[in-house]
């Protein structure tokens, strides 16, 4: 830069206590590092791992190829830890991870909940090669906000099992577009479902696949339809980044007390959701991103939630809780709704 020296300042707080260098290229390529690494750092080297085309992951639109579309993923897994253990000094490893200070506490209201001790709900989670994107502390916060998980393979199951609520994470619905048309009987219990108020969360894949149709690569499919509105993958990225959301008075789930109104999220998404009516509700004012349209995100429908946000339950975001916490009062109003009452006799003799 002309004008003014720029300076970069590294936290002094994090000691780097060793590196492992990886697709190293042979002997010399090594050597090579370690000399540099050794003459203008303290910083022990503790193995070097050697490139290996067999186990490369593989690449396409949005990044890499999902574990759960990789038939060996068990194999390959073994097969690094073997090369770990071959090339790293894992006693060193060791060594150090005992040596270091603990981790600290989580900021307050980013922790899981504790164990819920209210009725626990059936939730369905959309979990196979088509939906694979989750985080695992999210499904941990949603066991401990009183949530029973029950996979659904939008691939090959005919039929939603009995649920409480509905939860389609991300995923790569264009891949699989011809399969889950295919599987016409299950799009249709999702449809009635969610028409019938069923609580439903899904992000951007999940978006996806609750839309009329799919448009990619010049081939259309149906989808589940519970969107009023279409789909088109583009070659380039529409949503790409961290996001600033803005609450709406029309997000469905209740607000947790203390919680910031502003929440964090991000997005990677290379679709658009298109042709949709006048008049749509959204859960979010987007302050930074796209979402769906550069303005809203959180499609709000009867009792379904559905945006190209993904959110995490940290920083006082406890999203599983809110969602948990909205599937259960829907139940409860729902078996309030529905059950009989009971005849005058009996109410006195209770009384």
């Amino acid at each position: 830069m002309l004008g003014h020296q720029r300076s970069w300042v590294f936290d002094r707080r994090i000691r780097i206590a060793g590196v492992v260098l990886n697709q190293v290229g042979g002997s010399r390529h090594e050597a090579k590092l370690r000399a540099v690494i050794e003459h203008y750092t303290d910083v022990p080297v503790l193995g070097a791992l050697a490139q290996e085309p067999a186990l490369a992951l593989k690449e396409r639109h949005l990044g890499l190829t999902p574990s759960v579309e990789c038939d060996d993923a068990a194999h390959r897994v073994a097969w690094l830890g073997r090369r770990v253990a071959e090339q790293v000094d894992l006693a060193r490893v060791i060594e150090i991870a005992r040596a270091a200070e603990p981790l600290p506490a989580w900021p307050r209201g980013a922790q899981p909940a504790a164990a819920a001790r209210t009725p626990v709900v059936r939730i369905g989670i959309a979990r196979d090669k088509a939906f694979g994107f989750y985080y695992p502390e999210d499904l941990s916060a949603l066991h401990a906000a009183g949530a029973e998980l029950l996979p659904i393979d939008t691939l090959h199951d005919a039929r939603l099992p009995v649920l409480d609520g509905l939860f389609i994470g991300g995923g790569f619905p264009e891949v699989f577009m011809a399969e889950l048309q295919a599987n016409a009987s299950l799009r249709a219990d999702i449809a009635a479902a969610i028409d019938a108020g069923l609580p439903t969360y899904a992000e951007c894949g999940g978006l996806m696949y609750l839309a009329r149709n799919l448009h990619w690569q010049g081939r259309s499919c149906r989808m589940v339809g519970a969107i009023p509105g279409d789909v088109t993958v583009h070659a380039k990225p529409v949503g790409r980044g961290y996001m600033r959301l803005a609450p709406t008075a029309d997000h469905p789930w209740p607000a947790v007390p203390g919680a910031s109104q502003a929440l964090a999220a991000h997005e990677f998404h290379y679709s658009s959701l298109d042709n949709l009516p006048a008049g749509m509700r959204f859960a979010y004012r987007v302050e930074r991103g796209h979402g769906i349209d550069g303005e809203h995100d959180g499609l709000v429908h009867h009792n379904l939630l559905a945006s190209y946000a993904h959110l995490r339950s940290v920083m006082g975001n406890d999203w599983p809780a809110r969602f948990v916490a909205f599937v259960r009062a829907h139940g409860m109003l729902q078996e309030t709704a529905t059950k009989p009452a009971r005849p005058r006799s009996e109410m006195a003799v209770a009384g």
